[in-house]
């Protein structure tokens, strides 16, 4: 049993979050995900479903040749099918070939799956759970026990959901989780149920596991704790099957920073966002900008005086310091900005904004303003806000001046892909040059010849890469002729800027969100190599 106010976070990505649409993880990927845990410092990783696939007890095989300090893998599976023993269920015995110290095995607590789905009775239902159990225990396994549905189940037949968690208790289990497996309980009713079952079995360590299909995983898991459960089941970022599993990333500052329950090692809890958005990038999913805690905007203001108010004192708009996190606070510009928002902005971009007047905001203030009127968008285009204020202050270089592209694209008869080709001249110091470049579409060949035009001069270009490209239509009424916005997130593996490009020509909207994307990494990496001359 842990200290009273510590709780156990368990986390279960790797299985229940991999269920969910678009969620797959490499052999590699999944032992990196190990790793990125273990240093955060949760409890316990759920390795995957033991004899059900290869891929997971491949990683079980994996992951006992890598060092963890912190985390324990844990075997997932069922009891014993019924009509057959223990020893006998080639199921039950995959935890023993997976190895691992803790096995969680999840059984029926909600009668109507006994009927159901398991076509067999209450007497059958708890000689699987006591079988199953005390078979492991007798191989030296360490067992927690889930109760699958057990909220519905409560609900429906408290005799026989209780009864199910006492052949777990009696059996050898030291770790009960309540399963609201539909994901359609309420917060009250996981207070009030859990609080029972912690008055029940005061010597057992009460967990909870929680879905999210009615919005309230994040809730009925804090409410669990509230009533007394000490482990937390979840996902990384909420991934889970249907609308996801309760969200660690959300839960575990809960509890550190508003409940004062300690739940990952001590000074850990600024990793949480670069964990989250680790663990994205493995997965291939692209952050969500509004997360709790550790989205891009959670600790973002727009409005000048929620802007006003953080400069005169954070707590006034932000409930945490984002630091605490691994996040930060962002000024948005927009045309709702007033001249705090801008100069904020600008004194956060270095040391070339520090001597700006106030008719310099002003007159950024300004233009950014006419742009937005004519579609372009500054909250999430960090660069082009950069490269746009340098301009009307006079502070911006031109690393090289366009003299013309051409883009083609091609396709030869119905079956055959289209073929994309872009030509640019540029001049570079007086230098002209004249590339080519191809693409599988043709923002991509375009993308191809600027970099082959610029890498003679520039050779830094080539470690940027676009991570992100996005089109939206902004009078969709005017149907062809409609105002195109482009936004382009670029990373040279060290840092990620946005950038924006506004024109009725998709090509030339792309054209300009690029230039500015590069141009963005030439400055910077200018203006670090002057200061580190310094």
């Amino acid at each position: 049993m842990n200290a009273n106010n510590v709780v156990d976070i368990y986390d279960s990505t790797l299985r229940d979050g991999a269920q969910a649409v678009g969620i797959t993880f490499s052999r590699t990927g999944k032992l990196n995900f190990a790793h990125q845990l273990d240093e955060l410092g949760v409890s316990y990783i759920e390795g995957g479903y033991a004899g059900s696939n290869e891929s997971d007890m491949q990683f079980f095989s994996d992951i006992k040749k890598e060092n963890l300090t912190t985390t324990k893998i844990v075997a997932f599976g069922s009891t014993r099918r019924a009509g057959i023993k223990a020893k006998d269920d080639q199921f039950t015995n995959a935890f023993l070939a997976a190895e691992t110290e803790i096995c969680c095995l999840y059984g029926k607590t909600w009668m109507l799956h006994v009927t159901d789905v398991l076509k067999t009775t209450a007497e059958e239902n708890y000689d699987m759970i006591c079988d199953t159990i005390t078979f492991l225990r007798e191989h030296g396994r360490r067992v927690f026990f889930d109760a699958e549905h057990f909220f519905d189940g409560y609900k429906n037949n408290p005799e026989f959901a209780m009864k199910m968690l006492q052949a777990a208790a009696s059996s050898g289990a030291e770790n009960i989780t309540l399963c609201d497996t539909n994901g359609g309980s309420l917060p009250h009713e996981i207070f009030e149920i859990s609080q029972k079952v912690v008055a029940t079995f005061p010597t057992l360590q009460i967990g909870i596991h929680a879905h999210n299909d009615s919005g309230l995983a994040v809730a009925n898991s804090i409410e669990a704790v509230r009533a007394g459960a000490r482990l937390v089941q979840g996902c990384i970022n909420g991934y889970g099957e249907r609308t996801g599993n309760a969200n660690l990333t959300t839960i575990i500052p809960t509890l550190e920073l508003k409940l004062g329950m300690p739940c990952i090692t001590e000074g850990h809890l600024a990793g949480l966002r670069p964990t989250s958005l680790y663990v994205d990038e493995l997965v291939n999913q692209n952050p969500y900008l509004r997360a709790p805690y550790v989205g891009e905007a959670s600790f973002s203001h727009k409005a000048g005086a929620h802007v006003a108010g953080v400069q005169r004192n954070p707590k006034t708009f932000e409930h945490i310091d984002p630091t605490l996190v691994g996040n930060e606070r962002r000024i948005l510009v927009s045309e709702l900005s007033g001249g705090s928002n801008v100069l904020y902005r600008m004194k956060q971009m270095g040391a070339s904004f520090e001597d700006v007047s106030k008719d310099d905001v002003k007159a950024v203030l300004a233009e950014i303003k006419a742009k937005e009127n004519l579609g372009y968008t500054f909250e999430s285009s960090d660069a082009s806000f950069k490269m746009l204020a340098q301009k009307i202050l006079k502070k911006h270089k031109a690393f090289f001046e366009l003299e013309g592209f051409r883009v083609i694209v091609e396709k030869n008869g119905m079956q055959q892909p289209c073929i994309s080709e872009a030509t640019i001249k540029v001049k570079v110091n007086g230098v002209t040059e004249h590339t080519a470049g191809e693409g599988e579409g043709p923002v991509e060949a375009l993308d191809v010849a600027l970099r082959k035009a610029l890498s003679r001069f520039y050779p830094e270009i080539a470690d940027v890469v676009l991570k992100d490209y996005r089109v939206r239509i902004l009078d969709p009424e005017e149907a062809t002729k409609a105002i195109t916005r482009v936004l382009i997130e670029s990373s040279d593996g060290k840092s990620r800027w946005g950038t924006v490009g506004v024109s009725p020509n998709i090509i030339e909207a792309s054209w300009q969100a690029l230039v500015d994307s590069v141009e963005f990494k030439m400055f910077e990496d200018e203006t670090k190599n002057k200061l580190e001359q310094k």
